[in-house]
């Protein structure tokens, strides 16, 4: 299996200040600790308008920095919302971070589910997933044929000879194109087209895998050539983590931060990964005990190695890991470092299970 950190670059106002600046020099700083402790992937996340979770608002251009200062580690996109995007800059974009890393990308796509990121862009949230549906044609014949023409809802347009789409990536016909999905529809949808499997940090085990049964059972519509994209079939978990040396270690030093953080992860619209979370129900749905009986990659090693092996079962082919920004910038490194010692040797020697069309 394969382990990778993602950011969303979310600042901690009590250490990172108004305009939080600060906050992308430490996440910079985390991303090429993860590359000397020997972690497979980063993947960054696009936000916009509130500190509240992310405020990195273009991936493409930070992961650009980052081919500059990094060597080996998959440099991710995890993930572009589309809506808020032209679909020939997504191409060009990816293919221009491909060629800086030297083969080392590989883009994250997603309808996006935040309004007021929407109505900041003038962008109609309930039309997002049309948008997504008509774009998604569009971004993959632009990688595979270069010169296209558009005549939809939203998007029209037409490159045609002598001109056509540059630069061309080091991974042909593209990088591997995961999408974010938490809907039979987006699910569907990405099997039908060829795509990796991306899920979010608060679904349970339980979910994950009927997320990913939906997934298996519509991979057998995917066409040539997108059934050759070489994330088809793969399935990427994000998961919130904290390691320390026992379970009561990581519960002291940890719940009070990830509790936070989940309540205003909910707070902005996102409750339905919970069911529906009414205020009676709040206080125990989103308790430390709680959130790491159902979600979280919270413990000593073995314990989140015991966790990990449960996704590996189902159909995971890969773990992001993802941590708020209030554990200080000390206990961060030092968890890290204790899961690339006692976590990640385990988990890079499981054997992901590759799925395969049913």
């Amino acid at each position: 299996m394969k382990i990778g950190i993602l950011y969303t670059s979310h600042p901690d106002p009590e250490t990172e200040p108004f305009p939080y600046q600060a906050v992308h020099a430490r996440t910079t700083r985390e991303v090429l600790e993860a590359e000397e402790l020997g972690f497979d992937s980063i993947w960054i996340a696009e936000h916009h308008f509130s500190n509240k979770y992310g405020i990195l608002p273009d991936p493409f251009s930070y992961l650009c920095y980052l081919a500059a200062l990094t060597k080996r580690i998959k440099l991710c996109a995890g993930v572009m919302v589309v809506p808020l995007h032209h679909p020939i800059r997504i191409v060009e974009n990816a293919a221009f971070i491909d060629i800086l890393s030297n083969g080392r990308f590989q883009l994250g796509l997603g309808s996006g589910y935040r309004t007021y990121e929407f109505e900041g862009m003038g962008v109609d949230y309930e039309a997002r997933r049309d948008m997504q549906e008509e774009a998604i044609p569009l971004i993959l014949e632009g990688f595979h044929e270069k010169k296209m023409s558009a005549r939809g809802t939203y998007y029209n347009f037409d490159i045609k000879d002598p001109y056509k789409i540059y630069p061309f990536p080091v991974q042909q016909p593209h990088p591997p194109i995961l999408m974010g999905a938490g809907t039979d529809r987006s699910m569907i949808y990405a099997a039908r087209w060829g795509f990796g499997l991306m899920q979010s940090t608060l679904p349970d085990v339980a979910t994950i895998k009927a997320h990913i049964d939906v997934y298996r059972s519509h991979m057998k519509e995917a066409v040539a050539p997108f059934n050759q994209n070489p994330a088809f079939g793969e399935v990427d978990v994000a998961r919130l983590v904290y390691v320390a040396p026992t379970d009561a270690q990581a519960k002291k030093e940890s719940a009070d931060g990830v509790v936070r953080h989940v309540r205003s992860f909910v707070g902005g619209g996102t409750g339905r990964y919970f069911g529906e979370v009414t205020a009676e129900r709040n206080d125990s749905a989103l308790s430390y005990d709680n959130l790491v009986e159902s979600t979280l990659l919270h413990g000593s090693p073995d314990t989140v190695i015991r966790k990990i092996e449960e996704f590996r079962k189902i159909g995971t082919t890969s773990i992001m890991l993802h941590y708020p920004p209030y554990y200080g910038p000390e206990k961060t490194s030092q968890m890290l470092r204790l899961f690339a010692k006692e976590v990640l040797p385990h988990v890079q020697a499981m054997e992901a299970p590759r799925l395969a069309a049913e």
